[in-house]
């Protein structure tokens, strides 16, 4: 193709992710010609950026798309990693999905004086009409710049994290309170390992209540469709996990395990790692996350008549373990013996191959609902594009109908030819 004329394509969407696929489905469904660009293969993150064990967060009966149930699980039951990869590749062969699997988008510009996009990529030149980012927000691992290079053996991020065999020998601080930082955590601890868990502020959802997975509570308390974040709450960091069945993240009981709790990382210096006072208040704001959950949950049974099990034991909260109540305020590596740091600290998206005017000057998205400021550019995948839910794989679903739509309406607008006199 490098050879040829740009290819025209309709609309150009970028990433074969659950968001992609997403896409695809709606734009088929609108008669909206499209194509589907993946520099990897469909949902690759999900295989390779992910540790072996992990399992989805939410029930097969929740984070699935709506036209294919996952096979072999059970609907309350939690796929594998590998299990959603190859349920995203079966629904993208389900639908037919024109994706194009090993090219990568490096750059899009917009046409002088034309509507309409350039797109260059590692398989040649594309003019696409729309432009869908797709790529989702797990692109840049973020590791904060508080221990420097050398000062323990190994730094890593949990996108590189596999298993314990991948770590050298010795004590390891995962930072971070969220389902992967308290998954790994509990894995290393299991293997053998002296771990030590830097607790930050959280949100801490019981796994279930009085019958029913977190994901149905949030579903009937109207809180996935929350349109617009409390203020400092556009990143909460969410402690629930699928592991093992599945369970409520309880940090007492990881610290009975053997898990050193400590609060935020927060400095580093001359072999001493220095951590804040805020363990108690972080881990009671989580106790209280999940309290005032369960309050809503009691109300609306009430206010519903609906006959669920009562749970008295899910309000039992334990005494604070000698961690919590004495915490670690510096822990000297060499005398730990840590040999590892694994970073559970999130990701930022990366568009630097987005040249539009769709980006704010730190390169965040701008746009409403997916809609962004410079016409004919959509994203879709982003936590909080809609909704609460927009992240999961139903909500990307539900985004991806809306910018499909406004996609389809734009069309129509462009094809309109005046009625002659």
């Amino acid at each position: 193709m490098s050879n040829q004329e740009p290819q025209e394509v309709e609309v150009l969407v970028v990433g074969a992710g659950q968001a992609g696929v997403a896409m695809s489905e709606h734009l088929r469904n609108n008669g909206v010609p499209h194509l589907v660009l993946e520099r990897s293969r469909i949902a690759e993150r999900w295989r390779t950026e992910r540790w072996d064990s992990l399992v989805a967060n939410g029930p097969a009966w929740h984070d699935r798309f709506p036209g294919l149930e996952f096979h072999g699980i059970a609907p309350d039951g939690f796929a594998t990693k590998d299990q959603v990869a190859n349920y995203f590749e079966a629904y993208a062969k389900k639908i037919a999905a024109p994706i194009r699997t090993g090219v990568e988008v490096t750059s899009v510009t917009p046409h002088e004086r034309r509507p309409g996009f350039r797109v260059e990529t590692s398989d040649g030149v594309m003019d696409a009409r729309f432009v869908v980012a797709a790529t989702g927000p797990f692109q840049k691992p973020v590791i904060p710049p508080i221990v420097p290079d050398g000062a323990v053996p190994v730094q890593i991020h949990s996108s590189g994290y596999r298993n314990s065999d991948q770590l050298p020998q010795g004590a390891v601080l995962v930072v971070g309170a969220g389902s992967s930082g308290v998954q790994i955590a509990d894995e290393l601890q299991r293997s053998g390992r002296q771990v030590y868990l830097s607790v930050g502020p959280h949100d801490r959802p019981p796994r279930s209540y009085r019958g029913r997975d977190f994901c149905w509570w949030l579903g009937v308390l109207g809180l996935w469709d929350q349109e617009t974040p409390a203020a400092g709450a556009e990143h909460v960091t969410i402690a629930v996990s699928g592991a093992r069945g599945g369970h409520t993240v309880d940090f007492r009981a990881l610290a009975a395990q053997g898990i050193q709790l400590v609060g935020l990382t927060d400095a580093y210096d001359d072999g001493v790692l220095r951590f804040r006072s805020d363990l108690a208040q972080n881990i009671a704001a989580g106790d209280a996350n999940l309290l005032a959950l369960l309050d809503q949950a009691d109300a609306w049974v009430e206010r519903n008549g609906l006959d669920l099990p009562e749970e008295p034991d899910a309000r039992v909260i334990g005494p604070n373990p000698a961690c919590v109540t004495d915490p670690v305020l510096a822990l000297d590596l060499a005398e730990a013996g840590l040999t590892s740091i694994v970073w559970a600290t999130g990701f930022a998206t990366d568009y630097s191959w987005l040249r539009v005017g769709a980006l704010d000057e730190s390169g965040k998205p701008q746009h409403r609902r997916g809609i962004s400021s410079e016409p004919g550019v959509y994203f879709v995948g982003l936590p909080w594009l809609s909704r609460r839910g927009s992240s999961f794989i139903w909500g990307v679903w539900h985004d991806a109908k809306h910018i499909a739509g406004h996609i389809a309406t734009q069309r129509s607008y462009l094809t309109y030819e005046a009625p002659t006199a």
